[in-house]
């Protein structure tokens, strides 16, 4: 189905569902790692999601807006821009957040979910991993030993830090640790802000990076119930409570692949080393959490 069909179709729908004068909850679903985006795998990002969210909560009478996460994380600054664009428009229309995590809400995922007023994870969800993490290759001893050299001018001594082709320094090491916990403090900052006295847990157990299945999650004060989508709307707005999905804005895989072709064109190796190394930090992310 089309775009332009797809958009038809949920319009017919909110119509239809505005006719019949039943309870609308609108859903939209953010699944994947957050802002590694190429032609080839779109991830999520605060433009490929703002639409979709602005429609959701223009529908007048939906007197709530459910958002549903399936996210091991990816970048902070896509994370919090998504979490940020979800708080105005709830305090902009006046209407509560429900966040629901699936399988994964982890890191950047769970950033996310800190936007719903209420969290609601199954009891097998992952959930936590609050944290930074950056992680890379030490290839200098591989060119070394296939006898290549590189060569690399820059103006600025610091332009080539953490180069993965040459050894790791450690005032390198100690600049991006000092970047990693400036991100840490906000991610931390923010959880309490948004969870204020539900958190149970000390710092140390909560802020260490690891993650928790959602009953743990629950015990720590990380969620707010066990429990899912359709269960915990009917109980909300009762049982004739119609849930309709928002979708996201995704191009077509003909399209994906024009723009795959067009990236690489002229330096065709480059573009798909890109979507390879980008294939592989996906499968890295999703593996982390056992999936």
């Amino acid at each position: 189905m089309s775009e332009s069909q797809t958009s038809t179709s949920w319009r017919s729908q909110i119509a239809k569902a505005l006719f019949e004068r039943r309870p609308i909850v609108p859903v939209v679903r953010l699944a994947g790692p957050i802002g590694m985006v190429t032609p080839l795998r779109p991830g999520l990002s605060l433009s490929g999601v703002a639409h979709a969210l602005a429609r959701a909560f223009r529908i007048r009478r939906a007197p709530a807006v459910a958002i549903v996460i399936n996210s091991p994380g990816g970048s902070p600054v896509q994370s919090r821009l998504i979490h940020t664009r979800i708080r105005q428009l709830a305090e902009q229309h006046g209407k509560p957040v429900y966040a629901f995590i699936e399988d994964v809400g982890a890191s950047g995922g769970y950033l996310v979910a800190l936007a719903g007023d209420e969290i609601v994870a199954d009891t097998s969800s992952i959930v936590g991993s609050i944290g930074v993490v950056s992680a890379g290759f030490g290839l200098h001893r591989l060119i070394d030993k296939i006898g290549v050299d590189r060569r690399v001018h820059t103006a600025g001594e610091r332009k080539v830090m953490l180069d993965p082709f040459q050894p790791e320094k450690e005032e390198d090491v100690e600049r991006l640790k000092a970047i990693q916990n400036d991100v840490q403090a906000m991610f931390v900052d923010l959880v309490k802000e948004r969870r204020g006295g539900a958190l149970k847990g000390s710092d140390e157990t909560l802020f260490s990076g690891e993650f928790w299945s959602g009953r743990t999650a629950l015990d720590l004060g990380l969620v707010d119930r066990i429990g899912d989508l359709m269960s915990v709307m009917r109980e909300r707005y009762g049982d004739n409570v119609r849930l309709y999905p928002v979708p996201t804005a995704r191009a077509g895989l003909l399209r994906r692949l024009a723009a795959g072709n067009a990236q690489t064109s002229g330096r065709y190796d480059a573009g798909w080393a890109d979507e390879l190394v980008t294939a592989v930090e996906t499968r890295a992310l999703w593996s982390r959490y056992g999936l």
